[in-house]
């Protein structure tokens, strides 16, 4: 990782450097499910969060080059459980980025008092996203076939991931 990378809390004002990439990746359709070709403001009002959940952007100098969101994974009963999304420019390459963000929403999600992390629909075909998820502890739990369609390999599966913060058995 990068030595000069800094994980903070976005704001409004991060979005005209979090949106470029936010829309290359979803338009490029290969990881994730979000409708493409979205505007700002439509991007904008799914990538950030209000509370309880949680936006950050990760920055190097003044650039931003990595995004994650997290939250309740679901509202009432299911909210003991986090959630998160994230995204990294491809221009940043391979400078740990992700595994930064993940380790932060780890600990945020622990820092909340969470009792475990879901990834919803992560692309079976998405090798990175999956190595790097396995790599931090989470597993793959279940995979739902043919639930993404795939610009290069048509329909293909959707893992849901978990990580247990040691608090599920409630």
């Amino acid at each position: 990782m990068s030595s000069d990378l800094t994980i903070r809390t976005a704001t409004d004002e991060d979005w005209p450097q979090v949106f470029p990439f936010w829309a290359r990746i979803v338009d490029d359709g290969r990881t994730y499910a979000y409708p493409e070709w979205l505007t700002s403001p439509e991007a904008h009002a799914l990538w950030m969060e209000a509370a309880p959940g949680r936006t950050v952007v990760a920055e190097s100098g003044e650039r931003v080059i990595g995004s994650a969101k997290m939250g309740p994974n679901r509202p009432g009963r299911g909210s003991h459980i986090a959630t998160a999304s994230f995204m990294v420019d491809p221009e940043a390459g391979t400078r740990g980025v992700g595994w930064a963000l993940g380790e932060h929403v780890i600990g945020w999600a622990r820092e909340q008092g969470y009792a475990g992390i879901q990834f919803n629909a992560v692309v079976e075909t998405n090798d990175r996203a999956v190595g790097l998820w396995r790599s931090l502890g989470f597993a793959v739990i279940g995979t739902v076939p043919g639930a993404f369609d795939h610009p290069e390999h048509g329909p293909v599966g959707l893992h849901v991931m978990f990580l247990d913060l040691g608090g599920t058995a409630r």
